[in-house]
């Protein structure tokens, strides 16, 4: 395969954004996109740094971000695998994307800026829950944010879900792939239960 290592060359074949695609993006904080983004249960923040890029889900019962006012959002770090691959990205380089997606809709609302990763006991009091506190903060603040093309979500069919003899692996399955001593299924079947008491 004959890579494309111009920006000449990628240009030739695209040609000139879309218009509106450029005139869509706002640096702050509006209405609308404040409606959309407190609705948005559920983000995947993206990251860079030294060892190469990051892409990580998140989600909540709730907005899984707060807003802290036209130019900040805030994203709290809930219990998981301890990689803190995002965490340690910002760390080293601030640069972060966040995707936003609602369940039956076809847009996503993308949010790039820079950010921190603070443990500041006020910020993290904000997002108490049952007793339990984040173990840390991400700060973000806003560079550029506007919705994306709906064309993605409707080519992929994303939340008709899967057909019924549609079957894809586990998490189980995964980690026994790597492991042929591990009880997948077991793993599978113990995980709803083994999660309620580590969701935050």
């Amino acid at each position: 395969m004959t890579p494309i290592k111009t920006l000449a060359e990628l240009e030739a074949i695209y040609g000139k954004p879309v218009p509106r695609s450029i005139e869509k993006v706002v640096t702050t904080m509006t209405p609308h996109y404040r409606a959309w983004i407190e609705a948005s249960r559920f983000v995947v923040i993206s990251t860079v740094g030294p060892e190469g890029t990051d892409a990580s889900p998140r989600g909540d019962d709730n907005s899984v971000v707060e807003i802290l006012d036209d130019q900040t959002v805030l994203l709290p770090d809930w219990f998981g695998n301890n990689r803190i691959d995002s965490l340690r990205n910002i760390v080293r380089d601030e640069r972060v994307s966040l995707m936003f997606m609602i369940p039956s809709s076809t847009n996503v609302v993308r949010i790039n800026g820079i950010a921190i990763v603070t443990t500041d006991p006020a910020t993290c009091a904000r997002f108490e829950k049952k007793g339990k506190l984040p173990r840390s903060v991400v700060v973000m603040s806003i560079g550029e944010m506007y919705f994306q093309c709906a064309k993605a979500l409707m080519r992929s069919g994303l939340w008709q879900g899967l057909g019924s003899d549609t079957k894809v692996p586990t998490a189980g399955d995964f980690v026994k792939e790597r492991d042929a001593l591990f009880d997948g299924k077991a793993y599978d079947d113990g995980y709803a239960e083994y999660a309620k008491p580590r969701m935050w």
